[in-house]
Order: C-alpha cells, then sequence, then structure tokens
C-alpha cells in the first residue's frame, strides 16, 4: 500500500500534485486502509491510473524494496522488518563476499541465518532473520549493491519513520548538530576521542550520528528502536554499543562514566519509576516528583558524566519554571552544574547545558540564559563568549544572570524572563526607532507582492532531473565540507543559516585548499531539511560552508534562479528529502522543466521576487516582535505611557 508520499516518489512529483489529483480526478483510486489524514492506497490500482491518464512514473529499486518490506507484514512487524533489513545490509558491509557465497549454496536461507548472525553478533537484541524471505534479501542486496549499505538503510530508515510520524519522535538534524558542537566546545574534543553517551537515544540515535568518529555508547527502551539506532550507527564504522532496556530502571552503563552526555528523553511520562526508585543515588539534587521525569533524566546524565563531563540535555519549556521541580533546579544552581538554558524554538525544547562538577571546585556565580529561536546559529558565539568570560556582556539575545538572583520563591530559569538590557540603549527611544523601521517595513510590504497569475487549468511541462542537467554538462555540483572548525581567519564563509535569511557570509575561517570558493551566479541549497534553504549568489569570494551544496550553471543554457526556485521548493515540499534525523536533499532527483531560456529567465524573476518577499516578512516579523517586547519592557519598567 502507498501513501500520499509514496505516490509523489512514485510519479516524481510534489505531495501537492497528488492532493490535486485526488480533488480533480473522479476515478482517482480510493483510499484502501489508513486513516482519513493518512490514507492508504493500493499500488496496483495507482499504477492504473497513472497509466490511464498518462502520467509517467517509474518505481524505483528503492521504492520496490520498501513496497515488499512493508507487504511482508502489519505495521506493527514494521520497525522489526526495518531492524532485519538494516542487520543484513549490516552484514553485507562487513563480509561483502560472503553473501555470494551463501547466495550459492544449496541452502542459502540457512546459511544466510548462521553467516548473518555470526556477523552481527554486537547488535542489542537478537534478530529475527526468518522475517524476511530469500527474494527479498536479494532485493536489498541488489539496493546495497546500487547505493551502498548506509544510503540503503537511511532510505528504509526515512520510510519507516515517515509512515509512523505521529508514533515516532525524531531529533532534528539541525538541533542535533547544534548539541555536538556546543558539547565539543565545551568537553574540548573534535569528537575523534573521548565516550559520548545517550541513554535515550530513540529511534536511530540522532544526537548521537555527529560523534560517530567517538567512542559512543547507546540505551534504548524499546528493542526495535535500540536495534534501529545500533545498526545505523555501526554502519558508519562507528565504536558504537547500543542496548535495549528502561535506561532509570535498568540501567544499562551503571558504571559508565562519559566525556559527554547527550539526550533528548520522552517528556511527560508519570510512568517513570518514581515508586522503585525513591532511595536511589542517582538523586544527587533531590527526588525527582512524580510529575517531572525530565528532572530525572537530568540527574541520571549527571551521574554518567564523568567529573567536568558535559551534560546537554533537551527539555519541555515548562521544566524551567514548573513549581514541584523549583527544589532542584535551586540545588543544581548551587552546586554549579547548571551552566546554561537555550531556547531553541517557540515553546520548546529548551537545551541545558550542565556539568558535573569536579571535587573541590568552586561553584561559578553566573548561568548563561538565551533565547535561540529567531536563529540557532548565534548560539556557538555566545557560549564561547560565555566560557571565556563569564563577567563579560555575551552577543545577541543572551544574558549572563547571576545565581544568587535566580534563587527565590520560584528559581524560575526561563530564558523569556532574562532577556538583556543593554546599559547602552534607551528603552523609550529604542522602541520609537523600531516603531519607525516597522512602519517603514510594512508599507513597503504591498510593492514586494510578486508578479504571478493563476492560469485556467494546471500544465504539465516536460522534465528533465538535475542529475540529467549535469550529465548533460549545464550543471556541476560540488559540496560543503562536513563540518568547519570556527576560526578567526580573514576568509569568509557562507554559512546554512546566511543562506535561510539571505544574509551575507557571517563565517570565518583560514585559508585552504579545499575550500569551494563561490562566484557570482552560483546557486547554493542546503543538502539538509533542517533549514530548507536555495539562493544565487550575488557576490564571490567566500567559501562554501558546512551542509551546502554549490551548483554552477552553464549561463548559456540555463538561468541560475530558475534552477534555485526549484532546488528550493523541492527541499520545502518532501520531493527530495531524506530521512528526518539525518535529513539530507537528494536534489538529483528534483525535476527540472525543460524550457528554452528565456523562459526559465522568467520563472527566475518570479522566484527571486518570492525570496525578497519571504525576507522582507521575515524581517516583519522580527521587528514586530521586537516592537511587542520593547513595548510590555517600556510600559511595565516606567520608560513608556499609554496614549490618551
Amino acid at each position: 500500500m502507498l501513501n500520499a508520499g509514496d505516490i509523489a516518489r512514485l510519479a516524481d512529483v510534489g505531495r501537492a500534485a497528488v492532493s490535486n489529483w485526488r480533488r480533480r480526478y473522479d476515478d482517482f483510486p480510493q483510499p484502501v486502509g489508513g486513516t482519513a489524514a493518512s490514507p492508504l492506497f493500493s499500488l496496483p490500482e495507482v499504477e492504473d491510473w497513472l497509466r490511464r491518464n498518462g502520467k509517467s512514473y517509474e518505481m524505483s529499486l528503492g521504492d520496490r524494496v520498501w513496497q515488499r518490506l512493508r507487504a511482508a507484514g502489519d505495521d506493527l512487524r514494521l520497525g522489526d522488518l526495518v531492524g532485519c533489513a538494516g542487520a543484513f545490509l549490516l552484514y553485507l558491509r562487513r563480509e561483502p563476499d560472503g553473501w555470494k557465497a551463501v547466495a550459492r549454496s544449496p541452502e542459502p536461507a540457512k546459511r544466510l541465518h548462521q553467516a548473518a548472525a555470526t556477523a552481527t553478533a554486537d547488535l542489542p537484541v537478537p534478530v529475527d532473520w526468518g522475517l524476511i524471505d530469500a527474494r527479498l534479501y536479494r532485493l536489498v542486496a541488489d539496493l546495497a549493491a546500487e547505493n551502498g549499505p548506509l544510503a540503503a538503510f537511511e532510505l528504509l530508515l526515512e520510510r519507516y519513520v515517515e509512515a509512523h510520524s505521529r508514533q515516532l519522535s525524531v531529533t532534528r538534524a539541525g538541533i542535533a548538530e547544534q548539541v555536538a558542537r556546543l558539547a565539543r566546545l565545551e568537553a574540548g574534543t573534535t569528537g575523534d576521542t573521548g565516550t559520548v553517551f545517550d541513554p535515550a537515544c530513540g529511534v536511530g540515535g540522532g544526537l548521537l550520528l555527529p560523534f560517530a568518529g567517538a567512542g559512543v555508547l547507546g540505551q534504548e527502551s524499546g528493542e526495535t528502536a535500540a536495534l534501529l539506532t545500533a545498526v545505523r550507527l555501526l554502519l558508519r564504522d562507528a565504536r558504537a554499543k547500543v542496548v535495549a532496556g528502561d535506561s532509570l530502571r535498568l540501567d544499562g552503563f551503571p558504571d559508565l562514566r562519559a566525556d559527554i552526555v547527550v539526550c533528548d528523553p520522552p517528556f511527560n511520562e508519570r510512568a517513570w519509576g518514581y515508586e522503585e526508585l525513591t532511595g536511589d543515588p542517582r538523586w544527587e539534587y533531590g527526588l525527582p516528583p512524580r510529575g517531572e521525569s525530565e528532572l530525572a533524566w537530568v540527574q541520571h546524565c549527571l551521574a554518567h558524566a564523568r567529573p567536568g563531563g558535559l551534560v546537554a540535555i533537551l527539555m519541555p519549556a515548562a521544566a524551567a519554571s514548573r513549581r514541584p521541580g523549583k527544589r532542584i533546579r535551586g540545588n543544581l544552581l548551587r552546586a554549579g552544574a547548571l551552566r546554561a538554558v537555550v531556547t531553541l524554538s517557540a515553546g520548546g525544547p529548551d537545551l541545558w547545558l550542565l556539568r558535573r562538577p569536579e571535587a573541590g571546585e568552586r561553584p561559578p556565580s553566573l548561568v548563561l540564559m538565551m533565547d535561540a529561536t529567531d536563529s540557532l546559529s548565534t548560539v556557538e558565539a555566545a557560549w564561547r563568549a560565555f566560557k571565556a568570560d563569564p563577567e563579560s556582556e555575551p552577543p545577541g539575545t543572551a544574558q549572563a544572570v547571576r545565581i544568587i538572583d535566580l534563587l527565590d520563591d520560584e528559581v524560575d530559569l526561563s530564558p523569556a524572563r532574562h532577556r538583556p538590557h543593554r546599559r547602552e540603549e534607551d528603552p523609550a527611544l529604542g522602541f520609537v526607532a523600531v516603531e519607525d523601521r516597522f512602519r517603514a517595513v510594512v508599507a513597503a510590504l504591498p510593492g514586494a507582492l510578486p508578479g504571478i497569475a493563476p492560469l485556467a487549468e494546471a500544465r504539465d511541462l516536460p522534465s528533465t532531473t538535475v542529475g540529467e542537467l549535469v550529465r548533460a554538462g549545464l550543471v556541476t555540483i560540488q559540496q560543503g565540507p562536513p563540518r568547519m572548525p570556527a576560526g578567526t581567519g580573514d576568509l569568509p564563509v557562507l554559512t546554512a543559516a546566511d543562506l535561510a535569511t539571505g544574509g551575507g557570509p557571517s563565517g570565518r575561517t583560514s585559508h585552504d585548499q579545499g575550500h569551494v570558493v563561490l562566484a557570482a551566479g552560483d546557486v547554493v541549497a542546503t543538502n539538509t531539511t533542517a533549514e530548507t534553504a536555495a539562493r544565487t549568489v550575488a557576490e564571490g569570494g567566500a567559501v562554501l560552508g558546512p551542509q551546502l551544496h554549490l551548483y554552477r550553471v552553464d549561463r548559456e543554457r540555463m538561468d541560475p534562479d530558475f534552477l534555485a526556485g526549484y532546488l528550493r521548493y523541492a527541499g520545502t515540499s518532501g520531493a527530495a528529502r531524506a530521512y528526518s534525523g539525518a535529513s539530507r536533499v537528494d536534489a538529483r532527483r528534483v525535476r527540472i522543466p525543460r524550457l528554452s531560456l528565456s523562459e526559465q529567465q522568467v520563472y527566475g524573476r518570479a522566484f527571486r521576487e518570492l525570496l525578497a518577499l519571504e525576507d522582507r516578512l521575515r524581517e516583519t516579523t522580527a521587528l514586530g516582535e521586537t516592537l511587542i517586547r520593547l513595548g510590555f519592557d517600556g510600559l511595565v519598567g516606567g520608560h513608556l505611557r499609554p496614549n490618551g
């Protein structure tokens, strides 16, 4: 059975096109399962409808494997099936010639089970190799031969998470990378040394992936999730060990003291073990209240950090202020264990950075508070400045707050309550200046509307793919580095955050022969779905930052803004989306209409106007939020008064 996303991939269109077909065509197949919000359709019926209506389609090998895998059992066993296929892919990676010998043997199924079980003995749970038949194993092997075992597993994991998106929670890739950068900065490690532990690693171990070069350890309560995480890490050749079991009740690493502990725990769990764990020695800062399971996870993580080791844990926003947890929050502050609280997005989650105190050291007097909802890229600079000199004024929306001022009757750690008030700014004048700018931006919005007109009927244009354009010589692609250490050099770096906001290069690095230098007219796009963006570079000279791709077009045959528009759409619509936990965009699959250069330029101009409108709306929103904040601050603080 297919969902709407599967149909979109089958026909190589966006989800919006599938929704349009369902509305416009009375003979479009009716759902045969699923729910009203997420219906499922019959594959033969969909294929028949596509043929009858002249819609070109091609089922890739990956989609064939996924459909066969999904048909091998019900949805309740789907995770086990994906885990079994993943374990087989791990076997193929470790013993690529073993499978060929097994496939030629008189009893291939029996031999496969024995050989694969031996080669994957380090997986956290036994694999039921009989879940998949020999024909499907061969298809999985063909997929691995075509894409590699790791890419094959990422594809299957992506489909699994998509199919169960309402039941599964996956840490956003952008947040995982941000946590990793902060953790490395605090722990003084590049990720190639030390031990990293995640006691609630979830499906896929998103927080552990950036540390795949280190020794990584993980635990997850569900056996299926633990298996999927282990396979994902081991396919990257990580020195990884993952165990299955409830971390709070059945600690799989009781003697572990890791250099870095990362965690995205389950929120709002009341059945976390309050009764049986009342006297547990991990509650060094106080017994977590029954309704504060997150504070149990905080202390569990601290108990597994070495003295001086870092804990980076994602917390619900309410955990910073709920009254039952104030005693523990106060004790964390008094001991100097809590070092920073950062709001990552509106309504949460917050990132708590903690450090296990060393014996005899003097507790710090300040803690960093920061609201990074506007841009995650500002967090690292604020954390670096706070570490270097806690007494200095950190940049942006960060504020170093005296711990003694927080130890009141509430012990409220919400960053929104501790916004910085710059001494050099007059609150009243600041409000007036922002108000004037807001009025000017709002007045200019009508003139920013793009020149786009509706068609009486949607048209299907002949198309090609970016991959075909590369083979034809119209486009060349270069990729930015997986990571780039923050530097103080004089070479500007275009970052993913710069691309998303339309700003100039904000990063800095030193000169290196391996850098990809940008030229005017290059198209730059994100290769992750965390911050989907694609733009044409106006000025050259900067270098390509991490998580970015460069597309250099033949200007005699292709308009760069035309290409950028379709790359942007593919990222936001999911047409070229990969797994959200380690999300990647396969831009070579993006379909591009076959148009003349003059027609491309017309489309390119419209795409530019849409991006300009988006930038103005972003500026308007930011100014409006600032105006509201300054208004409240001024009225309450006595710097402003109501008119009349």
